[in-house]
């Protein structure tokens, strides 16, 4: 075997440890190719490339034995997850580099860190794009409001160009993997005939969670009601993986005093910590 690799050779050459590599073996994470007459591990290309997808999902935070079981899955489609972590992690690297050229700024004695993440030609589209999808008794209400659609206009980009609509945004992104994707779903809300609909959807499932109340998160029965909530943020939100955002949402419903008041007086006292922790059980 030309190209086989010992443990320590393995250990160099990725950084891993050997004792890692010895406890990937014991629970059948990533098996030797082969072993000498010595008893030594053996590691061929092929288990190189296994170790780098193991190294990925790591990446990630994802436990050891949900990585097992995607890799002894014969249906994985190893392109696709290899395409969405390339998305997440040139996210953060676009992250990363607008925080060091902001601190940069800093460090040459500018006092404004940049948080922009839609320049004002993304807002421009943004706001035609809402604009496009309204009806007139919707345009209507802003005119009331604003006194024509130039001067909602005016408001629009100046509020979505604040530092505070910026923070928001870079959330979003997150949320939605990277910036093509929050823009494209921000440009294409769909059908807003179908949103009410859905909102009553969203609305019942939270009262059939509610109904559990006191059941152990970890069932069955709890994790079917909030497999339901997530097939229906993902068709209201137009997201492929609401993980991030419900996990937000779960702290935000587990700690904040406010959030809880408005969402006990609709699902009952105790209500909304219990959605907390249901979220978080499940995406966890």
């Amino acid at each position: 075997m030309k190209t086989a690799k010992t443990v320590k050779e393995i250990s160099e050459l990725t950084g891993i440890s050997v004792r890692t590599l010895h406890y990937y073996d014991e629970i059948g994470l990533l098996k030797p190719t082969d072993k000498t007459e010595a008893g030594y591990r053996l590691y061929d290309d092929k288990a190189l490339e296994a170790l780098q997808e193991i190294l990925f999902f790591r990446e990630f935070d994802i436990p050891l034995k949900e990585i097992r079981a995607i890799m002894d899955n014969p249906l994985l489609d190893r392109n696709g997850i290899l395409q969405m972590q390339r998305k997440m992690l040139v996210g953060k690297k676009e992250r990363l580099e607008r925080l060091i050229a902001s601190i940069d700024k800093l460090l040459k004695g500018e006092t404004q860190m940049d948080f922009t993440v839609f320049g004002k030609e993304e807002i421009e589209d943004m706001y035609a794009s809402m604009i496009g999808h309204m009806s007139e008794e919707q345009k209507d209400i802003f005119i009331r409001q604003y006194g024509s659609m130039e001067a909602f206009r005016e408001h629009f980009i100046e509020s979505a160009s604040s530092e505070a609509a910026q923070k928001n945004f870079q959330k979003v992104v997150e949320w939605y993997g990277d910036k093509e994707s929050a823009l494209a779903a921000s440009k294409n809300p769909g059908n807003p005939e179908l949103l009410p609909a859905w909102q009553r959807r969203m609305d019942a499932v939270l009262k059939k969670l509610a109904a559990k109340k006191g059941c152990d998160v970890h069932s069955f029965e709890v994790k079917e009601i909030v497999g339901e909530y997530d097939f229906v943020s993902r068709q209201l939100y137009q997201m492929k993986d609401v993980t991030k955002m419900m996990l937000e949402l779960a702290e935000a419903y587990r700690t904040n005093r406010q959030i809880q008041e408005v969402q006990d007086s609709i699902f009952g006292e105790g209500a909304t910590i219990f959605f907390g922790e249901a979220i978080e059980a499940f995406y966890r």
